[in-house]
């Protein structure tokens, strides 16, 4: 690895050119944890307006806003950027800045690597973005399903921005996933055995194992229908012997592990807040392990319940919603010890508490809604109709982001030494709860009384035009709310409170260094002999003195920054480009990404 003796912490730039230039060489994992986060959240950002505009055109019957083609592109677009572009960076932002500071590690196994990641997914992401600058929007929905992505039915450019957008940042997800499985087996710090390990780093552990196994057969499809669109193959198209229901089956093998790939971060900053907020370890840490790789395992045999509308046959439905039915069994033993862990406890009610208990609350109502639909005749009724709509949004809006928020505030003070407002992140908590529910909620009845998903508009006769427009509120009641929080952090960023070593009294190795943490993360490199490194034995778990000020008594060797991992993100990223605009633009992109390979493994080590 590449190293030098100077942090990049040490000398700062004088300009804003060079501060720029610092961050676009970074090869630091909390640097590279704040570029994916900010990154998500402005993709977040994004992701809501397109929903409002969504919850305006449905707010009336026969409403006008937008014509049909924009609505689908608008729907379509929302399902992408959120889910590849907001929920999935956020949980990389999370393992990025987090994991090598809770498991003892001055950074990941590998920096670049893990640099590279994040500009081809940013790389990604503009690429899908690109299609409303040039006026041709993927129009098909997030699933893609075939038929309706081949040249027939989807004949302009909107598709092909889909396609490779995704193939691109799968790209960067894979590396990312490698990277972060061997930084967490072979870069734990002394004593820290794998039941040793806090329960977000086993998640992170768990999660990108699931993307390491779920991301080939939804990249093989993608590849499939490239060459369906580009090339005049017909793997999708039955008239020449293809078969569509292919892409159902490889996409949805990767899309039922991709939710707990979204959820399963989301468990283990649950797991590490509570304690912390309740003041005593976490209920029986074991089997929250257990479940989280039962989950995991079982996410793989239940992709059908996706398809039970398509014709599977009686064996098939019936092994299919047996497994369904099974998985939630390790979620409630989840559940369960969140809710034992809480008890006894000695509760401090802090907004990082408030999101918490929220996500227990509602995950609860998301799950329940999910277990319906392992049962085929009550999923015949409620598949494409808004019911799924609102079961998918308790699960990834009630869990995925109420946990990231979560996980904001409880560490926010250790990325910038800042607290945030209590006061302005309670109203915001409670616009934001409101919101969702007001919102997400009346969808169950507007899908149990007939609405489809995917419509533009519909008759006063259906009866849905009253809770359409109720959720319609709720959607710019929660927008309140997360303008609310913005403001939040940004003037917490620029004047809060200067926050504690520990403020929370938490037991994992993070809180232990000076917030934000060095360059170098550790003085030395910690040895742990507990779980709770930072608590001491006995009944009270008095937290142990943390020596956030200490210097190293050497020069820590650490990464030198370079340019190259951004320049092979923005070569591959423009060797995609290319596949839609001209020919010149992909050999220059392939050009700009093989040399930047070469000198990046040339690069000299000083």
């Amino acid at each position: 690895m590449t190293v030098t003796t100077t942090s990049e912490a040490a000398a700062a730039p004088s300009s804003r050119t060079g501060r720029l230039w610092d961050w676009i060489t970074t090869v630091d994992h909390k640097r590279i944890g704040i570029l994916y986060g900010v990154t998500a959240g402005l993709f977040f950002l994004l992701g809501g307006v397109e929903a409002l505009l969504i919850r305006v055109q449905l707010a009336l019957p026969g409403n006008t806003v937008v014509d049909a083609e924009t609505y689908n592109q608008l729907f379509t677009m929302h399902g992408t950027t959120m889910i590849f572009l907001a929920l999935m960076p956020l949980n990389a932002a999370a393992f990025n800045y987090l994991v090598p500071l809770m498991i003892g590690a001055r950074d990941v196994a590998f920096p670049r690597l893990n640099a590279f990641s994040y500009w081809v997914f940013l790389a990604g992401g503009l690429l899908l973005n690109a299609s409303w600058l040039v006026g041709e929007v993927p129009d098909a929905g997030w699933f893609g399903y075939a038929n309706l992505t081949s040249r027939a039915f989807s004949p302009g450019r909107g598709i092909d921005f889909w396609m490779l957008g995704i193939q691109v940042l799968g790209v960067g997800t894979l590396a990312s996933a490698f990277n972060f499985i061997v930084t967490i087996v072979n870069l734990r710090c002394p004593g820290m055995r794998l039941l040793r390990m806090p329960l977000f780093v086993w998640m992170t552990l768990i999660t990108n194992v699931l993307v390491a196994l779920a991301f080939p057969p939804v990249t093989v499809a993608l590849i499939l229908l490239m060459f369906d669109r580009f090339f005049g193959t017909h793997f999708y198209d039955p008239s020449a012997g293809g078969d569509p229901v292919l892409w159902q089956h490889l996409f949805w093998v990767f899309g039922h592990p991709e939710v707990y790939i979204l959820i399963l971060p989301a468990f283990g900053i649950i797991s590490e807040v509570l304690p912390a907020m309740a003041r005593k370890p976490l209920f029986g840490y074991p089997f929250m392990v257990f479940s989280g790789i039962a989950i995991a395992v079982l996410g793989f045999g239940v992709w059908a319940h996706h398809m039970f509308a398509v014709g599977l046959g009686p064996l098939a439905d019936s092994v299919f919603g047996i497994g369904s039915m099974a998985i939630a069994v390790p979620t409630g033993v989840k559940i369960f010890n969140w809710l034992a862990t809480l008890w006894g406890g000695s509760i401090r009610l802090r907004t990082p508490l408030y999101y918490a208990a929220a996500f227990i609350g509602m995950f609860v109502i998301g799950g329940l809604s999910g277990v319906m639909h392992a049962s085929p005749p009550a999923d015949l009724q409620q598949t494409d109709t808004y019911f799924v709509v609102a079961h998918i949004h308790y699960v990834l809006f009630g869990g995925t982001v109420l946990a990231a928020l979560a996980g904001l505030h409880f560490w926010f003070p250790k990325m910038s030494g800042r607290m945030l407002d209590e006061r302005l992140g309670k109203w915001a908590f409670w616009l934001i709860f409101v919101g969702l529910n007001l919102t997400f909620f009346p969808m169950h009845f507007i899908g149990l009384l007939g609405m489809p998903r995917r419509i533009y508009t519909y008759a006063p006769e259906l009866n849905v035009a009253t809770p359409n427009f109720v959720a319609t509120v709720g959607a710019f009641v929660l927008a309140v709310g997360v303008a609310l929080l913005v403001v939040n952090v940004v003037r917490s960023l620029r004047r809060g409170e200067r926050a504690p070593a520990n403020p929370w009294d938490a037991p994992t190795l993070e809180w232990s260094i000076s917030s934000p943490p060095p360059a170098y993360n550790f003085a030395t490199i910690p040895t742990v002999e507990g779980r709770y490194p930072l608590w001491t034995g006995g009944p009270e778990r008095r937290p142990v003195a943390v020596s956030g000020g200490a210097k190293p008594a050497a020069p820590v060797h650490m990464p030198r920054p370079s340019a190259w991992p951004a320049a092979a993100g923005l070569g591959l990223g423009l060797a995609a480009a290319g596949m839609v605009s001209s020919v010149a633009v992909s050999a220059a992109g392939i050009l700009l990404l093989v040399f930047s390979i070469g000198a990046w493994a040339l690069e000299p080590a000083a």
